[in-house]
């Protein structure tokens, strides 16, 4: 067993100094078995810490019902037998352009905006869900043993609240339920953020991605003695849909990292390999300076144009990483583990079965509820997916435009089966007037809860109503198909034969594999929907870019004959081809 200490002047292990290079990578964003080889890569990059998150959500998708929270555990064994520190960032709150932030979308329909506060209710669930997690964590300290240096209070609260009441309840959990591991917070460099994020005998840490001599400089007018450390060093950036692909010059980035080092400070690289959001699991943002204006989708790569590419592969910002961090490291770097296998060959899918949007629905949907206004995905019990909701036009009546208050965050309209047109919260009313007696169907999606901001934890769906002129239509009918119905496989859904045209619905087929392997798929023509292979959610594609694959890990596949299922959201390209696979 080691002994990890913070004291005055940095991080010590049995009484020797150390500094703690770290590199984030995410459990639940690689797949289980190519953990060690990720772990081992970033090793060969001169690390000898691994941070991770922990998304409340992925694991209690209802209350009291936990989901391979072991996975954490397994996690940080995996880390200790690749010979590395950890870090660990519990929460609740996680940012990680999460679905929510990583809270549960049960719990902040429960509570709102008392999430992240002293509330009562909320504080209950929290303490609830870390008597669970931290049976993970705590057996896992290097005071026992384990790998486990860090754990953090909160993230990066600062940016969001002024309860320090709130974190101290937090840190008081962590201990109370076992944690004798160092505690730390971490927020941005700037005073309300550090006044509002940090606790008075707990490690305070700060997030940038460059002007390292500045940003410690304002941590030390908060905190005169204690390591410097940078627990995220921005080395690259995310993804929106519809907008351009990041990247950062390698070359200025190792700059910045040498800058950190320079200043005898530790360091954690958010992100030394980003992932992939599998599942849907993807978040949102707000734009503007305070992020309260128009959503922006999170894409399903997690790439982070990081030193490990989504793929496990080092990059060039790799190379230029490892060149400065060998100088602060004893001894000669590790080499470099061999890399994973790679699809053999092309192969095409053969999809050769169909279902209607409403046939799945009501083979894996859940009940449908008829209110006089429509429920927001929260009060239907759904976390990613859509929603089906039907209104009555009555008539008869002259044509009136059609407008949905509150819409998040994209419905595709029919009137009286025919499609309408596609609306947002920037464009909520209908092209085209529409005039009574009719049937508006409004199939309603989530494009990824909120992950950062003040609009944290806002409910999903129509959260206004339905207006016919400046008129209210009563009486909706809704019907929700959540993402995880489709854990248990779609034996209930009656398939039949593809339609002529490219509509939406439930293709099902295979495709046949040769060498299995790393590999990518492409969907040309298709608009928007989620794609499984042998019953692995691989994630939200989408024609507005400026994602054009999905990662498929070597693991999932098999020789011979996959099973795939593609549920498209939208109309596609009407000659649109079969998706196909292609080597990474």
């Amino acid at each position: 067993m080691s002994e990890f200490t913070v004291g005055e002047s940095g991080f010590r292990v049995d009484g020797r100094p150390v500094r703690l290079l770290s590199g984030a990578l995410h459990y639940f964003r690689v797949h289980e078995a190519q953990w060690g080889h990720r772990l081992a890569v970033l090793r060969a990059m001169g690390l000898n810490c691994v941070e991770t998150y922990v998304p409340w959500n992925l694991h209690e998708p209802r209350p009291g019902t936990f989901r391979d929270v072991g996975a954490v555990g397994r996690f940080l064994d995996a880390v200790g037998a690749a010979g590395m520190w950890a870090i660990v960032r519990p929460g609740p709150y996680i940012c990680a352009e999460w679905e929510n932030g990583g809270l549960p979308a049960w719990l902040t329909g429960e509570v709102g905006t008392r999430a992240r506060t002293r509330d009562a209710r909320y504080l209950a669930r929290v303490r609830t869900w870390f008597a669970r997690l931290l049976r993970e964590i705590v057996p896992r300290q290097t005071d026992r043993g384990g790998p486990v240096v860090l754990v953090q209070v909160e993230n990066e609260y600062g940016s969001y609240g002024s309860d320090t009441g709130y974190l101290e309840e937090l840190a008081g959990v962590l201990r109370a339920e076992g944690v004798t591991a160092a505690l730390c917070t971490s927020d941005g460099p700037e005073d309300h953020m550090l006044t509002g994020g940090s606790l008075p005998g707990v490690l305070a840490t700060v997030n940038f991605g460059s002007h390292a001599r500045v940003a410690f400089d304002t941590l030390r007018r908060h905190r005169r003695e204690g390591p410097l450390m940078c627990m995220e060093f921005w080395c690259g950036w995310f993804d929106h849909w519809g907008g351009e692909h990041a990247v950062r010059d390698p070359a200025e980035a190792a700059g910045a990292l040498r800058e950190i080092l320079e200043c005898g400070a530790s360091v954690n690289l958010y992100l030394a390999h980003g992932g992939t959001s599998f599942g849907g699991w993807a978040g949102a943002n707000r734009g503007g300076a305070l992020h309260e204006g128009p959503l922006e989708p999170d894409v399903t790569s997690y790439d982070y144009d990081a030193p490990v590419d989504e793929y496990g592969r080092p990059t060039e910002k790799f190379r230029r990483f490892s060149e400065v961090l060998a100088g602060y490291v004893p001894g000669p770097l590790p080499g470099l583990p061999p890399p994973p296998a790679v699809l053999g060959a092309p192969a095409e899918a053969a999809l050769t079965g169909w279902a209607s949007l409403a046939e799945v629905l009501g083979a894996l949907g859940g009940p449908e509820t008829v209110t006089p206004v429509p429920p927001a995905f929260e009060e239907l019990g759904i976390t990613r997916g859509l929603v089906r909701y039907a209104v009555v036009v009555p008539g008869p009546r002259r044509p009136y435009p059609l407008t949905v208050r509150g819409l998040r965050d994209l419905a595709v309209v029919y009137v009286d089966g025919e499609r309408a047109g596609v609306l947002t919260e920037a464009e909520p009313r209908l092209a085209e007037p529409v005039a009574g007696h009719a049937r508006v169907e409004l199939w309603v999606e989530s494009l990824g809860r909120v992950n950062y901001g003040p609009r944290l934890g806002e409910p999903k769906g129509i959260t206004g109503g339905i207006l016919h002129e400046r008129q209210y239509l009563h009486g909706v009918r809704a019907r929700g198909l959540d993402l995880d119905a489709f854990d248990d496989g779609v034996a209930a859904v009656p398939f039949g034969a593809p339609p002529g045209r490219h509509a939406p619905g439930l293709y099902r087929g295979s495709v046949t594999v040769r060498g299995a392997g790393d590999a990518r798929l492409e969907l040309p023509g298709r608009t928007r929907g989620f794609v499984w292979i042998n019953g692995f959610n691989l994630g939200r594609y989408w024609s507005a870019g400026p994602q054009r694959s999905l990662y498929v890990p070597g693991p999932v596949l098999r020789e011979g004959e996959n099973e795939v299922w593609v549920l498209d959201l939208d109309e596609g390209r009407p000659d649109a081809p079969a998706p196909r696979l292609l080597p990474v």
